[in-house]
């Protein structure tokens, strides 16, 4: 008689799958809508009827918390699934030693059988060389890109441009360039006046109650705090210079965010209008460096 599987279809899109040099092109081939049409024609062509999706949209290969992959292997330790089916083992991640982990260890502890339609790998019947080999290549595809991008990451910021999301507050993007600050009018009169209170020797836990007294939202939209005046003022994009890439990963496998030494740090000066004079500067740095101990 022949076995009943309960599939597991698993789906994963990422900015993995998009190269350094069409980052903005989007590839239907590997759409998730796709990757679903591909595997509800193999499970009805195997007469597999029983089956649940998992769809993991925005999640990195090289991360395993996904939480439709974590929600995949609950169900298939409850017996609720059997196979797992892929469209190409690139889905299941882009890190050969864990890869490697689920498809020689984890699946077969759970029972369940594994297979990768356009590898054409099947754990039931696959040498499981070629499938270490495919994991490796995916691995190495996930470093290269890694590379890629930050290397295009590295360019844009040494030649000035402004990549974060939102624009430093007293700042705004530019309507005519969105990588490009321009002074907000609302805010930036703020930031000049918490460099003002400082120069006249204001502590900063003083700052921010004089602007909450005065019920001006804080650059958190709440309410000011200490550590928000204290960062504004130390912070050299006020006298228009950009200091980037002083946070980073530790691998393209680990994104735990770690603080990079100085010599890593990209610097560009005069980058965008400065809010704040350099002798204002000069002067609050020196009020900061003095009395940084209780103030």
């Amino acid at each position: 008689m022949q076995q009943l599987y309960r599939v597991g279809a698993y789906c994963r899109l990422s900015m993995d799958d998009f190269t350094a040099k069409g980052i903005n092109e989007f590839n239907a081939s590997i759409s998730i809508e796709n990757q679903k049409e591909l595997l509800s024609k193999y499970i009805a062509m195997n007469s597999w009827l029983e089956s649940k999706f998992y769809c993991d949209d925005g999640w990195s290969g090289g991360n395993f918390q996904r939480p439709a992959f974590q929600q995949m292997l609950a169900d298939a330790q409850a017996g609720v699934i059997n196979l797992i089916l892929v469209k190409d083992l690139s889905r299941l991640g882009r890190d050969y030693v864990e890869v490697g982990r689920y498809t020689d260890e984890i699946f077969p502890s759970l029972g369940c059988r594994f297979i990768s339609i356009l590898d054409s790998l099947d754990s039931a019947n696959e040498d499981s060389n070629m499938l270490h080999f495919r994991s490796l290549m995916n691995d190495y595809h996930l470093k290269d890109l890694s590379n890629k991008m930050k290397s295009v990451l590295n360019a844009r910021k040494r030649s000035g441009q402004y990549i974060s999301s939102t624009a430093p507050y007293g700042y705004q993007k530019s309507d005519d360039d969105s990588h490009k600050i321009v002074p907000d009018e609302q805010t930036a009169p703020i930031v000049r006046r918490i460099f003002a209170l400082r120069q006249s020797g204001m502590a900063y836990a003083k700052i921010a109650a004089t602007l909450n007294n005065e019920h001006i939202p804080s650059a958190k939209g709440g309410l000011w705090k200490y550590a928000i005046i204290r960062k504004i003022l130390n912070n050299e994009v006020y006298i228009g210079n950009l200091v980037m890439n002083y946070t980073g990963s530790r691998t393209y496998k680990d994104k735990t965010k770690i603080h990079k030494p100085p010599e890593e740090w990209i610097r560009v000066d005069n980058a965008h209008e400065a809010l704040i004079l350099p002798e204002v500067w000069r002067e609050v740095q020196e009020i900061n460096k003095h009395l940084s101990n209780c103030y």
